[in-house]
C-alpha cells in the first residue's frame, strides 16, 4: 500500500502573465531561482470536493513549473476515520462536541498507518487540514522542513480538541493560516504565517464563459432561463447554512414570485455527514420545483459550476462558519453580484456596500437579494468593483508566491522573502 499521488497534467506560469502584474511575476522568478530542483510533497484527506483539492490542482504544477520538483498524495481512510476528523474539524470551527479516547485513538491509529507507507525524502512537506496533522510524530525525518497549512476558522475553538491536536502541531516547522484571528493562542506553535487562499484564473470553473454558453449549460438541468435564478455553490454542511438560504429565498420570492434557487454542492469521501446534511437540504425545499439541488453526482463538474455562476442573478454564500470562502472569490471574479456570511475570510473579500453584501441573518440575506433584483445597474458596478478586488489579491500567482517566500525563509534566505510573507509569532 502507498499513499495515493494525484496527477495533476501541467500549467505553465507564462499563461497567467497577462493577468498577473509584471512585479509579482518578477517576484516568482526571483523567489525560484534559489529553490531549483527542492522536492515538496503535498498531503490532503481527497482529491476532490472543497478548496483545499481546487487549490492543489493549481499550484502543484504551478510550483513545478517554477522549478520545483512537486508530488501531492493522498491519504488512506475509512469511514470511521472521517467520521473522527470531521468532528475535529467542527470542533475546531467551535462546535461543543468532544473526542472520545476511542476517536483518539482511531485518529492516532490511521495517522501512524499512513505514516508507515510514506515513501521517500523531501525538503518540504505541506500537510493540509487536521486529517493527516498526527503523521509528523511516526515520519519526522521524511522531511527536512514540515509545513501544516490550515484552511479552516480556529478563531473559538473547541479547546479541548485543540489541545488534543497541539502536541503534534509544536512538531511542525511553520504554520499557515489565512487570517491572523485563526491563529491559535499557544506558546507550542511553531512560527506561523498568514495569507489568504486563492482561486485559479484560468481553470475551467473560473475561465470565461458566455452567457449563451451558459444558459444552453443550465437548459440541461431544467432551470428556465428565462426566469431569474439566485444559486449558492458549497458543500451540503450546517457552516454553509443552505437552509437558511431555503429560508430567504422564500421570503424574496414574495416581491419575485419567478425567482429560482440552485443549491449546488459537491459530495467528497472524506465528508460522511455531507449526506446527512443533502438529505436536510431535499427535505427542507419540500418538492419545490423552482428549487434546484444538484452535485458531482448529477454531473454538475467546474463547467457546470461556472455556468450557474454566471448565469444567476445573484451569488449567495450564507455561511455562519468559513475558513476562508472561495466560493465568494469565484463569484467576485465572475462579475457576479454577491450576498454573502459575516464571518471568516469573507470580511476580507467583501467590503458591505462597496463590492457585495454582507449579511448576518435569513432577513438580511433576503433584503440583499431584493435589493439586487431590485437595481440591476448598481448591482453590476458593486460586481465590477469586487472582481477588481480579486484581481488584485486572491488570484493563484499570489499564492505561489506566498509560498516560495516561506520555502526560502525556512531555508534560511530570508533577505528573498522579508518583504512577502507575514509571521506571527506565537505568544
Amino acid at each position: 500500500m502507498q499513499l495515493l499521488p494525484v496527477n495533476v497534467g501541467t500549467k505553465l506560469l507564462a499563461d497567467y502573465a497577462s493577468i498577473a502584474s509584471r512585479g509579482l511575476m518578477d517576484s516568482i522568478k526571483a523567489l525560484a531561482e534559489p529553490l531549483a530542483g527542492k522536492r515538496v510533497l503535498h498531503l490532503s484527506a481527497t482529491a476532490f470536493g472543497g478548496g483545499v483539492a481546487e487549490i492543489l490542482y493549481t499550484l502543484v504544477p504551478l510550483m513545478s513549473d517554477a522549478g520545483l520538483e512537486v508530488e501531492w498524495r493522498i491519504i488512506h481512510g475509512q469511514d470511521e476515520f472521517f467520521d473522527v476528523t470531521k468532528t475535529i474539524h467542527n470542533g475546531l470551527q467551535g462546535d461543543p462536541t468532544c473526542l472520545t479516547d476511542e476517536q483518539k485513538e482511531t485518529y492516532r491509529r490511521f495517522n501512524r498507518l499512513n505514516a508507515e507507507v510514506l515513501e521517500g525524502s523531501y525538503d518540504f512537506i505541506i500537510v493540509h487540514d487536521p486529517q493527516p496533522a498526527a503523521m509528523i510524530e511516526h515520519a519526522r525525518e521524511a522531511g527536512g522542513r514540515w509545513i501544516w497549512r490550515c484552511h479552516i476558522d480556529l478563531s473559538t475553538p473547541n479547546r479541548s480538541i485543540l489541545d488534543f491536536l497541539l502536541p503534534c502541531m509544536a512538531r511542525y516547522d511553520a504554520a499557515v493560516f489565512h487570517r491572523r484571528e485563526y491563529v491559535p493562542d499557544s506558546n507550542v506553535l511553531p512560527a506561523s504565517y498568514v495569507w489568504p487562499p486563492a482561486i485559479d484564473p484560468l481553470a475551467p470553473k473560473n475561465m470565461a464563459l458566455s452567457a449563451e454558453d451558459a444558459a444552453y449549460i443550465l437548459d440541461q438541468f431544467g432551470i428556465d432561463v428565462d426566469r431569474p435564478l439566485v444559486t449558492q455553490v458549497s458543500r451540503f454542511d450546517p457552516w454553509k447554512d443552505p437552509l437558511g438560504v431555503i429560508e430567504a429565498w422564500r421570503l424574496v420570492r414574495q416581491r419575485h414570485p419567478d425567482l429560482q434557487l440552485g443549491l449546488v454542492g459537491s459530495m467528497a469521501h472524506d465528508d460522511p455527514e455531507g449526506w446527512d446534511y443533502y438529505n436536510r437540504t431535499v427535505n427542507a425545499a419540500d418538492g419545490d420545483p423552482d428549487i434546484f439541488i444538484l452535485s458531482n453526482l448529477n454531473n454538475v463538474g467546474s463547467v457546470e459550476v461556472n455556468a450557474f455562476q454566471v448565469h444567476s442573478a445573484a451569488l449567495l454564500q450564507k455561511s455562519v462558519r468559513e475558513g476562508f470562502g472561495l466560493t465568494v472569490t469565484e463569484a467576485l471574479w465572475k462579475a457576479r453580484p454577491t450576498v454573502a456570511g459575516r464571518v471568516g475570510g469573507i470580511v476580507d473579500q467583501i467590503q458591505d456596500g462597496e463590492t457585495g453584501y454582507l449579511v448576518s441573518s435569513v432577513e438580511e440575506c433576503a433584503d440583499a437579494t431584493s435589493r439586487i433584483l431590485d437595481d440591476p445597474v448598481a448591482a453590476r458596478a458593486l460586481a465590477l468593483r469586487g472582481k477588481e478586488f480579486v484581481r488584485r489579491s486572491f488570484l493563484t500567482p499570489r499564492l505561489l508566491r506566498d509560498w516560495l517566500a516561506l520555502f526560502n525563509e525556512l531555508s534560511g534566505n530570508h533577505a528573498a522573502a522579508a518583504e512577502v510573507t507575514t509571521a506571527v509569532r506565537p505568544a
